[in-house]
């Protein structure tokens, strides 16, 4: 795996043995990095700023840098070496695109030396984090450089549209020449911070054949897992808030279908999980350890670069899952399925593999041998559609509103037509003592009422309905603010409420008429004993 991420492990091992490449040191590949990109971004900023043309995405600058010096470049320590930078302009677009000045962008690569990550994969590529933690620094193999050259086009094009992506933002490319060696290099935003310790990293594909971390893997301080672990570690996925969740799908859908266009498979997704419950419980010491340079002021310089950025822009930060913990270094934040608190880094990664003849061979020799859909080698419109529904279905989901079952619904109508009959019969029992025909109370009247609750005297072909238990509900709130009038005579042909309750007569009626209630008495003799449930029925 080649990732631009392995959780800011210096280069383990001995100290005394240094990582070589391509049968060169390490430290004069970075010194010959920090003195190339120096001259050459110093070199571009004295031409004029215009707009990009199609021929800029082809240009190729090359320089001479002998040890001893020259009138341009300065002298050094390590063998002469000739530094190329391929389409200098319009890399510096892009540069400007995500807000990064020339002067931040010297600062980060050139002010202090570049620290070497551990290489978590079998890729052979040698990786370098800036001091400030903005920037990574991969060597590329030239198939890959070749590539990324021919993309630049549609790369463009690309961030010109939407520059909120979690594709990898490409910021450099370059190439060094010594002793008949080429080693090309490119510059791109860092995905997983130092600063914040991942307590799980993991590489994921979309795919299960072989995709699981090697013992080798496992035994680092901070191993890079794959898929099938992540589904035993994390068989219950990763939840978020709705906003976060349709944010997330929706980037993700957009940049698989970006690289399906451009026929490229074979990608990743890096994922960063810093479990704020555990980070709470660590000492500052262990934390501080992981960031060499103090001066980093807990916010990033590039824009777009940290992941809730990349899926939402700058200025927001979800549902207020997390209050605690105000600098989140642009993290995402998610619960597990144990309820704990997650901070998530996450950025595409691999995208210079395209679906050439040697990828088509390889995926027909392990479709021969393996079930062709489950290796990681696949015709790209396939492999993006297995890489989403794997993020969608296994890896996020959406946190799910809680929402009343019907039976409870139902209940609470019921519960609720129930009070609010009690609440306008014993009003009316107190009023009954007091004067029989005072007015009780005004509101509006009931002709907004449907036609068919009132009467049917307009329409006589029509046969009156049994409310439903929503219009019973509306018309007994209804009744709570219309106008009572009460009288001992009412026309017995008319539409009907009736009501029984303790304290008032045990024929007591409402009567609807012309907008209005009027309510009835018929005295008997016999008193209803010990009724303490009031209920209101309704005959239409």
């Amino acid at each position: 795996m080649s990732s631009a991420a392995e959780n800011g492990d210096a280069a383990p091992g001995k100290q005394n043995e240094e990582k070589t490449y391509k049968k060169t040191a390490s430290s004069a590949i970075k010194g010959a990095i920090q003195l190339g990109i120096g001259y050459t971004v110093g070199n571009l900023t004295s031409k004029p700023d215009r707009d990009v043309l199609m021929q800029d995405f082809y240009v190729v600058e090359s320089v001479f840098l002998p040890s001893e010096g020259s009138n341009l470049t300065p002298a050094h320590h390590y063998p002469d070496f000739r530094f190329k930078t391929y389409a200098p302009l319009a890399f510096r677009y892009f540069r400007e695109l995500f807000g990064i000045k020339p002067d931040d962008y010297l600062y980060s690569i050139c002010s202090e030396p570049l620290i070497e990550l551990s290489n978590p994969g079998a890729s052979g590529s040698l990786f370098f984090v800036t001091s400030d933690d903005e920037f990574i620094i991969k060597t590329v193999q030239h198939k890959e450089a070749e590539f990324l050259q021919k993309l630049l086009p549609g790369y463009y094009m690309n961030l010109n549209q939407n520059p909120r992506t979690l594709l990898p933002k490409f910021y450099g490319l370059y190439c060094m020449q010594s002793g008949g060696i080429n080693i090309r290099i490119v510059v791109m935003n860092n995905v997983l911070p130092r600063s914040m310790r991942m307590h799980f990293t993991y590489d994921l594909k979309g795919s299960t054949y072989k995709r699981r971390a090697s013992r080798k893997e496992r035994e680092k301080s901070n191993p890079t897992f794959k898929d099938l672990d992540f589904l035993q570690d994390m068989h219950e996925g990763l939840y978020f808030d709705t906003e976060t969740y349709n944010a997330l799908m929706k980037t993700l859908q957009r940049d698989c279908r970006v690289l399906e266009s451009f026929k490229i498979m074979d990608y990743s997704l890096l994922l960063g999980i810093h479990i704020l419950d555990h980070s709470l419980k660590e000492k500052e010491e262990e934390i501080s350890q992981n960031v060499p340079d103090a001066k980093r002021s807990g916010m990033q310089k590039v824009l777009y670069s940290t992941a809730m950025e990349s899926i939402q822009g700058p200025g927001k930060s979800g549902d207020g899952i997390i209050t605690e913990n105000p600098d989140t270094m642009g993290g995402i934040p998610a619960k597990s399925h144990k309820g704990e608190k997650l901070l998530l880094f996450m950025g595409i990664i691999d995208i210079l593999q395209s679906y050439r003849l040697m990828k088509k061979l390889e995926h027909s020799w392990k479709a021969l041998v393996y079930d062709g859909d489950t290796v990681s080698v696949h015709r790209p419109s396939f492999y993006a559609d297995r890489f989403l529904k794997f993020m969608n279905s296994r890896v996020f989901k959406k946190i799910q509103a809680l929402k009343a079952s019907p039976s409870k619904k139902r209940c609470n109508s019921i519960a609720a037509l129930k009070a609010t009959s009690q609440e306008i019969v014993s009003s009316i029992s107190q009023e009954w003592k007091d004067e029989k025909r005072d007015l009780l109370t005004e509101g509006q009247s009931f002709s907004s009422l449907d036609e068919e609750a009132l009467g049917s005297r307009h329409r006589p072909d029509l046969v009156p309905s049994t409310p439903s238990l929503f219009e019973a509900a509306s018309l007994a709130t209804t009744i709570s603010s219309s106008s009572l009038y009460v009288s001992e005579h009412y026309p017995h042909d008319r539409t009907t409420l009736y009501s029984s309750s303790k304290g008032l007569p045990s024929s007591s009626t409402f009567t609807l008429e012309e907008g209005t209630i009027y309510l009835a008495s018929e005295p008997n003799a016999l008193e209803m004993q010990d009724d303490d449930a009031s209920v209101l029925d309704v005959y239409l």
